[in-house]
């Protein structure tokens, strides 16, 4: 990593798997009529003016580009906001369109990265929505936005179909991997236009929280990838030609995901797992199905020994030291936080931890807990040791625990909500689809297309038909199914997941690190628990800029490849 100050000129090559198409997309030349009725319009802006620390800013902001020539039209009232549901006004692109926000600093500006966020909380649908309002004041330690935008980054916010939309003909049109191909298109979009937009779509880095910190994740490791082109075709993504072969690159440089909800087909048995191991469930009353959570749990130790992933010390990581993997995270948590500041502070054995919340725009709400999990020693600010039953009881009682299972129960004992990710998966003509073992083969509810009950078939005989889709849906969401693979992972991962956290395992992001650490085209990895921080983004506004800030300065000159 290059010294603060320096200027590190290392001209980074083009993905090798696109080299041969780089000169002519990188220059923005549209390769046919589609690309060339994608051409950004320069013109096309309305000025407004912000406040970020108190300084007066002019930004650019281009209104809801639709980022693909064929949207898939939406319906007026879609779920979800007062009264059961929300009326949009813009059906026909207002799920696949962007708002671009050019900073003063950034007018003329091709060099400066763009700040991609991806807004999809919950692997839900999301709206178009403007990220950089008129007359807004913006605090850069706290606020990302105001942060990137005195930066000097071009800010894009990003909207992308996904689980929940309604199409304008009744169907169910953001199952996946609905997501992960409009932000693949966001990107095209972006690379096609580079010579005439400011900033630059050699350093697109990607933002998102919850179910956006997993598209960022899967946008960030599956670069390129061909698997993705027949999708990309269908919507009228840029760089694809009229025989489905791909002209322009979808790789992006970084990745800033916090508490990614990923490996959705996986996400069950590692919450289980976790949750039963110390008998947290039971310890916190959160225990309606024993033998349904250990049955689930019990499929963990198989799942991860199959990743074949490692610990930095170059110990495999399995279910039998995985607890022990987890509890080395949360001391380096904890121990990271005391050291950046001498304010900082853990209260000591039996004292209690503060606990501050609150909807946004609601009154704040403190609650009291006392600490009998994490010994710190003051003097030398280490910890001394962590009670691991204790902590993941301490984590429980944060937030009540999902339930089992805890990503894929609609449709499973008698459940007909919509909680669960259990309605990205399936037909867009069916709500929702059973998108693993356990919730299809104990589906129960009869009629609603999924499970053993109303076709007749297992999970292993109905995944076996050619003419399924679900596992394929699974497999193209999940970064772990593509990190250390031929597609062209991101270079840069800065990934954080709150000590807190109770909505989806720790064993996820670790996976992912340690993925990502075995990946030699990742150059630069930044993983840590977020101490004493629940499940949110977005909290360590300065320390990931810096993080941004010196990775582009260590990459170099993004012209230089503009120009190979």
């Amino acid at each position: 990593m290059a010294l603060a100050g320096s200027l590190v000129l290392t001209f980074v090559a083009v993905p090798a798997s696109v080299a041969a198409a780089a000169p002519a997309q990188s220059r923005g030349r549209a390769a046919d009529p589609q690309d060339a009725a994608l051409t950004f319009d320069s013109s096309g802006y309305t000025t407004i003016t912000v406040t970020v620390d108190g300084r007066p800013m002019n930004v650019r902001w281009y209104k809801e580009i639709c980022y693909v020539a064929n949207p898939v039209a939406a319906a007026a009232r879609q779920p979800g906001g007062p009264g059961g549901g929300t009326t949009i006004p813009n059906t026909a692109c207002g799920y696949q369109s962007m708002n671009v926000f050019v900073p003063e600093r950034a007018f003329g500006d091709q060099r400066t990265p763009v700040y991609l966020a991806v807004n999809n909380s919950g692997w839900k649908a999301s709206y178009i929505r403007a990220g950089v309002t008129d007359g807004t004041p913006y605090n850069s330690a706290t606020s990302n936005v105001g942060a990137a935008l005195k930066a000097g980054y071009v800010f894009v916010d990003v909207a992308s179909r996904s689980r929940g939309l309604i199409g304008a003909d009744g169907s169910f049109p953001g199952k996946a991997p609905a997501a992960a191909v409009d932000a693949k298109a966001a990107v095209r979009y972006l690379r096609l236009n580079d010579a005439t937009m400011p900033g630059s779509a050699e350093r697109i880095v990607v933002n998102g929280t919850s179910g956006g910190g997993a598209l960022a994740s899967i946008l960030g490791a599956s670069g390129n990838s061909g698997e993705y082109t027949p999708y990309l075709a269908a919507i009228g993504a840029a760089g694809v030609d009229a025989k489905e072969r791909s002209t322009l690159r979808d790789d992006v440089f970084a990745v800033n995901a916090y508490c990614p909800i990923t490996d959705l087909g996986n996400a069950d048995v590692a919450y289980e797992w976790l949750y039963n191991a110390l008998a947290t469930r039971d310890a916190t009353g959160s225990n309606p199905s024993p033998e349904d959570a250990a049955a689930i749990a019990a499929e963990f130790a198989a799942y991860e020994k199959s990743l074949g992933l490692r610990n930095p010390d170059g110990s495999r990581l399995s279910a039998a030291n995985m607890l022990d993997t987890i509890r080395r995270e949360v001391v380096r948590s904890a121990e990271t936080y005391l050291k950046a500041d001498p304010d900082h502070s853990v209260p000591p054995l039996g004292d209690t931890f503060e606990i501050t919340s609150g909807a946004p725009g609601g009154p704040p709400t403190t609650k009291r807990y006392v600490n009998d999990w994490i010994d710190v020693d003051t003097a030398t600010r280490t910890v001394r040791s962590v009670d691991m039953a204790k902590y993941l009881a301490f984590v429980a009682t944060q937030a009540t625990l999902k339930t089992t299972p805890a990503f894929d129960a609609v449709g499973v004992d008698g459940n007909t909500t919509s909680g669960t990710e259990t309605d990205l998966f399936g037909p867009p003509t069916q709500k929702y689809l059973n998108y693993t073992e356990y919730g299809w083969n104990h589906n129960d509810i009869a009629g609603d297309g999924s499970g053993l009950d109303d076709t007749g078939l297992t999970w292993d005989q109905y995944t076996g038909k050619k003419s399924t889709t679900v596992d394929d849906q699974a497999h193209l969401i999940n970064p772990m199914d593509f990190i250390g693979t031929r597609a062209d992972t991101a270079p840069n991962w800065y990934v954080r997941h709150g000590t807190r956290d109770r909505d989806t395992a720790f064993t996820v992001s670790v996976n992912l690190d340690r993925a990502l650490a075995a990946d030699k085209q990742v150059e630069d990895l930044d993983y840590r628990l977020a101490w004493n921080q629940p499940h949110a983004g977005n909290y360590d506004v300065p320390e990931a800029m810096a993080w941004i800030a010196d990775v582009v300065r260590e990459a170099g000159d993004p012209l230089a490849l503009r120009h190979k």
